[in-house]
């Protein structure tokens, strides 16, 4: 059975058996947009918010001690994922996340309602969603807190690690591969050799930079716009609110959030999340180098460049007999797509903040928990289902090393670039090894290519 339940437009009917109230249900009724509905982090951030906020009111005198403690307890069910049926709404709704934010109120309200022995919608609610439990508060500066707070954690819980547990790996493999020798590329042509324990750490050093990029680049979540209420003003907050507020959440949370300095930028820009969103793309793009260069280092294998060997997971194809695919580099690889997609989407949206309230909150903290959440475990997956069983193919390696043309450039400080060219030149069109070219033309004798031309003395 439906209940009537009514706000400052008119009334609306509610199903009995859940705690949101009216303008929960005109977002529903109005927004029937996809189905990606709002992250639960956000709400569980919400939760946190409204619970800081309320401890914060007790404490200034404006709220009594028995509402803090209801919004407070109901808080804690929300938080923990018990009411997690009770939030229903879709990201594609105000571009403020007011419905959300109104979701979380009116659940609350409900929610502390029911446990003093009523049903929803009977009788006038203990706390009113917007007078208590949004008591000192805005959708406008509630809502891009809980944006950080959701951001941060996932990023320092899941990004973070994922990535470093990858970086780790390509580390450990670098070690490993320290003392193999093998021919460079560049332009997709022979290269003079290095080993490919260096080829690795390179691979280890994007990642450590790209650490390094995010890390800096979270310091700006740290900033929280609580307290700034509809434009930066503060108003309707009592004072020292936005400090207090921001020390509870630093408790709760165990980061150290604190009060934005400017309470107008906080509101009016996301530029925090665009940063930190640009670092989250960036870290992808090197994983999608990584992830090419040994998907063409692993091809084969009989046609490819066949240098390494990659874990044979799960049958390739379902036509072809004994086929294996680098479906773990196809993953990671799809990821990086994704990213760099919810990073320009994200960066569309900070444009276009306009006036004292950027309006495209909703999607930019959906593409940067998703963002964040994909790489941190596509990173493990990669790591554990991949990198973990990479093999160097030696006799690949070392027949790829002593064919290459570009062990030349040993010989150019003895016979200049020119003569080096020739031979160089001679080996490749009558397809002969450079030994043989160079000894043809005279240009050195067999002790002294065999000196001067040592792939151990050029890495």
């Amino acid at each position: 059975m439906p209940r009537t339940e009514y706000d400052t437009i008119g009334n609306v009917e509610i199903s009995d058996d859940k705690y949101w109230g009216p303008q929960t249900q005109r977002s529903l009724n109005n927004f029937e947009i996809g189905k990606d509905k709002m992250p639960s982090k956000v709400i569980k951030s919400l939760a946190l918010v409204k619970k800081a906020a309320a401890i914060t009111n007790m404490e200034l005198g404006v709220l009594s001690k028995e509402k803090a403690l209801a919004i407070s307890t109901v808080c804690d069910e929300i938080y923990e994922g018990k009411l997690d049926e009770h939030f229903p709404l879709l990201v594609w709704q105000t571009g403020s996340g007011t419905h959300t934010n109104m979701n979380v109120n009116e659940v609350i309200s409900n929610r502390a309602h029911v446990l003093l022995g009523n049903k929803p919608g009977d009788g006038k609610p203990d706390l009113h969603p917007n007078d208590d439990v949004n008591k000192s508060q805005s959708s406008n500066d509630v809502f891009p807190t809980a944006m950080h707070i959701a951001a941060y954690s996932t990023l320092t819980e899941t990004t973070i690690p994922g990535i470093k547990k990858l970086r780790d790996g390509l580390a450990m493999k670098s070690e490993e591969f320290k003392n193999i020798i093998k021919t460079g590329r560049t332009h997709w042509m022979d290269a003079t050799p290095l080993t490919l324990g260096q080829e690795f750490s390179a691979f280890a050093e994007q990642l450590d930079r790209g650490i390094y990029s995010l890390e800096n680049s979270m310091t700006g979540l740290l900033e929280i716009a609580a307290g700034g209420t509809s434009v930066g003003t503060g108003i309707n907050a009592p004072e020292g609110f936005q400090n207090i507020i921001a020390a509870k959440i630093a408790h709760f949370t165990g980061y150290p959030f604190k009060s934005a300095q400017n309470k107008f930028e906080a509101l009016s820009s996301n530029d925090p999340i665009v940063h930190t969103s640009a670092s989250l793309r960036n870290i992808s793009v090197s994983l999608m180098k990584i992830a090419n260069d040994l998907r063409t280092l692993s091809s084969g294998p009989r046609t490819g460049l066949n240098e390494l060997k990659i874990p044979s997971n799960e049958p390739g194809s379902s036509i072809m007999p004994g086929k294996v695919n680098p479906t773990q580099i196809e993953a990671l690889t799809m990821v990086c797509a994704q990213v760099t997609g919810n990073d320009h989407a994200i960066a569309t949206g900070g444009m276009f903040g306009h006036f004292q309230l950027n309006t495209f909150m909703p999607m930019m903290i959906f593409n940067l928990l998703n963002s964040a959440e994909l790489l941190g475990d596509a990173c493990v997956s990669f790591n554990d289902k991949c990198v973990s069983g990479i093999t160097p193919n030696l006799e690949v390696i070392q027949k790829y090393l002593e064919n290459s043309l570009m062990l030349v450039t040993a010989l150019n400080p003895h016979i200049g670039y020119e003569n080096s060219a020739k031979i160089a030149h001679k080996a490749y069109k009558e397809n002969i090894s450079l030994r043989s070219a160079a000894l043809e033309l005279g240009l050195v004798t067999e002790n002294q290519f065999n000196e001067w031309v040592d792939p151990r003395k050029m890495i």
